[in-house]
């Protein structure tokens, strides 16, 4: 099992580098053909618009074989990008956006058939550790990839970072074959898209942690703006300080995926509240203490995804875990495509003093309260020894 793990901390690795890589080189490459800002950040919302169709793609997961199905994805776009080396003037743009909008598509089933490829290739105990290092692994491309991007890009042109995408998913694609699941899950023939989001709104302890996850997310979109006034307006600092507070953020978020392994997936509504400390250590007055700040939600907003993203693992039958993990996905993420901008525009309006105060409450209350309320109910909720028992037993029906 050991060496399953290793793979897939290299899949992350390999597969977190092409894919920062790309999501750099598509705007930048957009914004030298035609000078538009819209038309760049047309790229990055064709990526996340799959997102939404997360449920259908999901049950398309639980229909294949999973380990056939990443390998065939990795190969299939890795030919799917060849296509951008013919691309020379702004009119062949249309094929950069074609292009990003198949790696969204790709992305989803990703993470939809990566999350039910995991629980047959390891122990169950050690799926959240698993979770925790592959976001390490994630987290740390961010830092490397766009750096590396931004240098082949500048050197060489967007075919140069192309290149290095396709190797990075054959590389990938390689190291999703050499997985070895000790179990097989039998494919669902006609398992319905919509059943992803009913388990999911049908167990008290589950909707809790995806809907809590969801809400981290989408208050980080929303608080967007203020980060740009708080560093401008309320400190007097230069723009290109968000990236020491990207960097910040993204070291809190190593540590973290280093250290989710060793908590329990009821660790998540703490998560999102150690993520609202965070932001409200950005009022502090010392530019240090913002950085500080920026490292505590760093942390606790990955452990907050990966509590969710787990108990999804642990307790799902694995003829479902396609559909479930597809729209968990989709529940925590999609939202915020819609909370940037109504973030931006709520700022507008009341200022991004009282935009901040709001997104510190809503992580600090919501989450703490629906745990209070779950201890009080007495504990950890069933599902997790139902998916014990089916473990055992075999046994594909939902719990």
């Amino acid at each position: 099992m050991k060496l399953n793990s290793c793979l897939l901390i290299a899949v992350s690795l390999a597969a977190g580098f092409g894919s920062n890589a790309m999501q750099l080189a598509a705007p930048v490459w957009t914004l030298s053909l035609t000078g538009s800002a819209s038309l760049a950040a047309l790229c990055g919302f064709l990526v996340y618009l799959p997102s939404l169709a997360g449920p259908a793609l999901g049950a398309i997961v639980d229909r294949t074989n999973r380990k056939r199905l990443l390998v065939t994805a990795d190969l299939t776009l890795a030919a799917i990008y060849v296509a951008l080396f013919a691309i020379r003037t702004r009119d062949q743009l249309w094929i950069l956006f074609a292009v990003m909008l198949c790696k969204g598509i790709v992305h989803v089933l990703h993470d939809s058939g990566e999350s039910a490829l995991i629980p047959a290739a390891l122990p169950i105990e050690e799926v959240q550790r698993l979770n925790g290092l592959r976001m390490s692994a994630r987290e740390g491309m961010k830092l490397v990839a766009p750096l590396a991007g931004a240098g082949l890009f500048a050197l060489w042109g967007g075919p140069a970072v192309v290149a290095i995408c396709i190797a990075a998913l054959g590389v990938s694609a390689i190291l999703y074959a050499l997985v070895r699941p000790h179990r097989k899950p039998v494919p669902v023939a006609h398992g319905k898209a919509r059943e992803g989001v009913r388990f999911l709104l049908r167990y008290p302890d589950l909707r809790r942690l995806v809907l809590i996850s969801a809400l981290a997310a989408s208050t980080s979109g929303f608080a967007t703006a203020t980060v740009y006034s708080m560093i401008t307006v309320d400190k007097g600092l230069d723009p290109a300080f968000l990236g020491v507070l990207s960097s910040a953020q993204g070291a809190g978020s190593i540590i973290a995926g280093v250290l989710a392994g060793r908590m329990s997936v009821h660790f998540g509504p703490f998560g999102a509240a150690l993520f609202g400390v965070g932001m409200a250590m950005w009022f502090l007055p010392s530019v240090p203490l913002m950085v500080a700040g920026s490292i505590v939600a760093g942390i606790g907003l990955p452990w907050t995804v990966v509590a969710a993203m787990s108990a999804v693992q642990l307790w799902t039958p694995d003829g479902m875990l396609g559909r479930v993990s597809a729209s968990a996905t989709t529940i925590i993420f999609a939202p915020i495509a819609f909370a940037i901008p109504a973030g931006a525009a709520f700022s507008e309006w009341a200022g991004h003093h009282a935009t901040r105060v709001l997104c510190i409450a809503a992580v600090l209350v919501v989450p703490l309260l629906a745990e209070l309320k779950r201890r009080l109910a007495g504990g950890p909720g069933r599902l997790s020894e139902k998916r014990a028992a089916s473990e055992s037993s075999s046994v594909q029906a939902a719990p």
